[in-house]
């Protein structure tokens, strides 16, 4: 997630990662655009974030993040973020920060009639590996993010299901105690399993060489601290799927139960003839 400043409001990525469609991972530039918000920042954190993607990036340069400073109130601070390669735009963020302030607090319970720890449940490179799938779905790892489905077929066939999914997640690299780390590498990882819940009344799986898809939208929700480095729970949920397009939505949980974070996002799923 860390980026290079390479003049006021302008900074670079260090680090490229390939998604399995051989184009830059749509996860990195939202976690990297919101790193480069908050270098612009002091002592307040980002609470939510509305990203759309423009362009596929590539993954053998680097991307610009151009940070426009537009506000600076009393309680909140908010930026914009356009991401570019070859001096074309291929996403653009807006992105709130807020003060620590104490307030009125609730939230919707944890699942847990159905759950099953962590450590109970295989991630999805040895899924792969135990499935002998090559290519783009055996390749896991290369996001750098344990995911370990509750369903432990789901990610990878074609059978119908109810638009639902669960996951245990970590990034597996131990990070530090900045809290904004832990932010940007959440939106990092939120990106990694949302969209193929779209796909599971549907006889195709996301790496189906007949479908096409890619992160149109995503929308980020902050809500309380956590650690993006210990298990988090992922619930989502897809309501709908039209146009070409697949709607969805996901809970992040803590392990003892507090709902951190909320996503939203919409995704082609356009499936190619012949």
């Amino acid at each position: 997630m860390d980026v290079e400043r390479l003049d006021s409001n302008l900074y670079r990525s260090r680090a490229h990662v390939e998604n399995y469609r051989k184009v830059l991972f749509g996860g990195q530039v939202l976690g990297q655009a919101l790193m480069a918000a908050a270098r612009t920042v002091e002592d307040r954190l980002p609470h939510s974030l509305h990203a759309y993607f423009l362009r596929p990036g590539s993954s053998e340069m680097p991307v610009i993040y151009d940070v426009d400073p537009i506000r600076d109130g009393g309680s909140f601070t908010t930026r914009r973020v356009v991401a570019r390669q070859n001096g074309k735009a291929i996403f653009n963020m807006s992105a709130s920060f807020q003060i620590a302030e104490p307030g009125f607090d609730h939230q919707v319970e944890m699942p847990t009639d159905t759950l099953v720890p962590p450590q109970e449940l295989k991630n999805t490179q040895q899924l792969a590996e135990e499935a002998g799938m090559e290519g783009p779905a055996g390749n896991q790892r290369r996001y750098m993010v344990d995911f370990r489905p509750f369903d432990p077929t789901s990610y990878f066939d074609n059978e119908l299901r109810e638009p639902r999914c669960m996951f245990w997640f970590r990034v597996e690299s131990p990070l530090s105690d900045d809290p904004v780390e832990h932010r940007c590498a959440l939106s990092y990882a939120s990106d990694v399993a949302l969209l193929g819940t779209a796909l599971q009344p549907h006889p195709i799986s996301l790496f189906d060489p007949h479908l096409m898809p890619a992160s149109l939208d995503h929308a980020m929700w902050f809500h309380r601290d956590f650690r993006a480095d210990d298990w988090l729970l992922y619930v989502t949920d897809s309501p709908s799927a039209s146009g070409a397009r697949g709607y969805c939505r996901g809970q992040i949980f803590s392990r003892d139960g507090r709902l951190v974070a909320s996503t939203t996002q919409e995704g082609l799923i356009r499936q190619i003839k012949g």
